[in-house]
């Protein structure tokens, strides 16, 4: 019987891994612990982190989940890592660890590191190895232009259970590979975001409470269909970002919490390990062989999946110790402070991994206070991300875009006031899934207003959001103004687009991306002040803004105008400076007919003359049509005359 077998240390866990994993430096901590198959079916190597435990076995689908069957055997070194080679376990088998405890009792965990999971609701991990044939050599090559500050960035925010169905059930990665990309290239997007898609026990999470840190859902398909799926996307030449949860973790038995018996991820002290605004554990950052396990999951992705980035959720709740909290409710760090410095320590060894290992990749922070430097270099004390979401420009935008158009001079502010810390930060503008859940309706709903004007209300707002400095990040069923508040347990109201409106709005977002990527006026300088000027900030009367974007100077591109008119008014006739004469030519409207709109406008463009007008010699004489914006540039380009 199996249980005679004589048992072999693992040959995956090393001496220099137990060093730096108990050092916190260890990055690639997959590779040592979890389950490792070896060639030509000779078992695997198994090895798991239990410090406090008595006694540990694997038992699987091989050995009838027999706990006496396969013990695993402490280290020697005080790492606190159980391994063992065991014979019996092949591909696809599934397992857990049976983890005795001090007290005596026998839990059952799935594998921390384990790279594959049983379909939910079951919980056990999978023994699977994770060959794979790559075909996007050419993404590879080219994808730090892609993901660059100075390139074009429009990301599609997607839920992958819930964007398009097949009579009702779950398409597949592979499905979804061609079905997402096909759109997604169509639409004009740059990248794809996905909601988290590591494993997680409970759908109605959306992946935010996740178990399996090195697993995709099973919910989709298999390990190498999530590779087809990023493979087939990047062959598409369209990016994938993965949201990522470093920040907290749920209590189901079989996952992280008190994995040993003890509190081993997660602080012991309520007041520093519970969640109460998600009910479910922190990590303890401060635990060095924590941080190598969180640091080695970011990696993984990267490594493994060929991921273009990780946006990582709820970093505020991971820098302040009273997140959430009450006075009497959490612990201030040594200094008496607030800050959890562990936890900002993570952050900057996490993204000085990123980007030592893939600088062609980028790492994004959901941080909705005003921490500073949060996508500033670490050797200037920030966090060290690429970028950051820009949570006051997206409230205060849809706060704005609330108020009945005769209400908007009194909150003009609301409107103007992103632009007074666009640059303090690398910024990415998101009307996330966020904003279209928990009776928060959707964009179109937001908007006051009968049908036309709702309409021509979000028309406007989308303009101004791909007009204003910062990369742009549009949740799925916003491009074609889904007036249904998302919900994960169907898909998208994709029947919607036999409306007339709802199909303009989607021709109107393709013509953004399309304007978008092809002005580099646009995207080149959205992180500096050089990249923007305003002409007209102040007209609160009319409710009326006007700016220019500038390109990289010595590009030889166009400056682009942009002039929005949030009143149902059209104003004939308004006078806009602009810093060159000649033709400015109109390249996008949001009140074209072919996107829903009344069609006024100027008629493709307007010549300027030489009337001063907002410090600049020469001024065109525009129509500016109800709730609308408008982008004009000049023809031919005149690089010299925007300097």
């Amino acid at each position: 019987m199996q249980a005679t077998l004589p048992q072999t240390p693992s040959a995956a866990f090393t001496p220099h891994d137990a060093y730096l994993f108990r050092e916190g430096t260890h990055a690639r901590l997959y590779q040592a612990l979890g389950c490792h198959l070896r060639p030509r079916g000779a078992g695997a190597d198994m090895a798991v982190w239990a410090p406090n435990a008595t006694a540990v076995s694997v038992i699987g689908d091989w050995n009838g989940w027999n706990g006496e069957a396969d013990p695993l055997h402490p280290r020697s070194d005080d790492s606190g890592v159980w391994e063992a080679h065991v014979p019996g376990v092949a591909h696809g088998q599934a397992y857990k660890y049976r983890i005795v405890t001090r007290d005596g009792y026998a839990l059952e965990k799935a594998d921390p590191f384990a790279m594959c999971a049983e379909m939910p609701p079951a919980t056990a991990s999978r023994a699977w190895a994770l060959d794979y044939e790559w075909n996007d050599q050419q993404w590879m090559a080219t994808r730090g232009e892609r993901n660059a500050l100075n390139a074009p960035m429009s990301i599609y925010e997607v839920h992958l259970g819930s964007w398009r169905r097949q009579h009702g059930q779950f398409m597949g990665y592979r499905d979804l590979a061609h079905a997402l990309a096909d759109y997604a290239v169509d639409m004009g997007f740059t990248h794809v975001e996905l909601m988290p898609i590591t494993e997680h026990p409970f759908y109605g999470s959306w992946g935010y409470q996740t178990t399996g840190y090195f697993a995709p859902t099973a919910r989709y398909g298999t390990p190498q269909d999530f590779m087809y799926f990023v493979d087939h996307l990047h062959q598409r030449g369209i990016g994938v970002l993965l949201d990522w949860v470093p920040s907290h973790f749920p209590d189901d038995a079989h996952g992280l919490a008190r994995f040993d018996g003890t509190h081993l991820y997660e602080h012991a002290d309520p007041r520093q390990g519970f969640h109460p605004e998600w009910n479910s554990s922190i990590f303890n950052y401060g635990r060095h062989e924590v941080r190598s396990f969180l640091v080695s999951s970011g990696l993984f992705w990267l490594d493994k999946y060929h991921l273009d980035g990780l946006r990582v959720d709820a970093v505020a709740s991971m820098l302040y110790l009273d997140y959430a909290r009450k006075h009497g409710e959490w612990i201030p760090n040594r200094h008496g402070g607030r800050e959890n410095l562990e936890a900002i320590e993570f952050l900057r060894h996490l993204n000085r991994s990123l980007y030592r290992d893939h600088p062609d990749t980028v790492s994004i922070a959901e941080e909705s206070t005003a921490w500073p430097m949060v996508s500033r270099p670490i050797e200037m004390n920030g966090l060290g991300f690429g970028m950051k979401w820009n949570m006051g420009w997206m409230h205060d935008c849809l706060a704005y875009m609330k108020e009945d158009p005769i209400n908007r001079r009194y909150h003009h502010h609301k409107l103007t006031f992103s632009m007074v810390y666009a640059f303090n930060e690398n910024f990415v503008l998101p009307l996330s899934h966020d904003e279209v859940v928990y009776g928060k309706g959707s964009l179109i709903n937001k908007m006051p207003g009968d049908d036309w004007q709702q309409f021509a209300n979000l028309r406007a707002l989308l303009g101004l959001m791909w007009a204003h400095p910062g990369k742009k990040l549009l949740f799925m069923g916003g491009e074609f103004a889904q007036r249904s508040e998302w919900t994960h347990e169907g898909e998208l109201d994709w029947p919607c687009l036999h409306g007339e409106r709802h199909s303009g709005v989607q021709r109107m977002v393709q013509a953004l991306n399309r304007v978008y990527r092809a002005e580099p006026a646009l995207h080149q300088v959205d992180f500096s002040a050089e990249g923007f000027a305003w002409l007209e900030a102040d007209d609160t009367d009319q409710s009326v803004i006007a700016f220019l974007r500038k390109p990289a100077r010595g590009s030889g591109s166009a400056p682009v105008l942009v002039v929005c008119n949030m009143t149902p008014i059209p104003r004939e006739n308004y006078l806009v400076g602009v810093p060159q004469p000649g033709y400015w030519q109109e390249v996008l409207n949001t009140d074209a007919r072919e996107y829903g709109g009344a069609g006024w406008g100027n008629l493709g463009g307007v010549h300027a003359t030489p009337v001063r007008a907002h410090h600049c010699t020469q001024s065109l004489c525009l129509t500016l049509p109800p709730l609308s914006t408008l982008i004009l540039k000049p023809q031919p380009p005149t690089a010299h005359a925007i300097d």
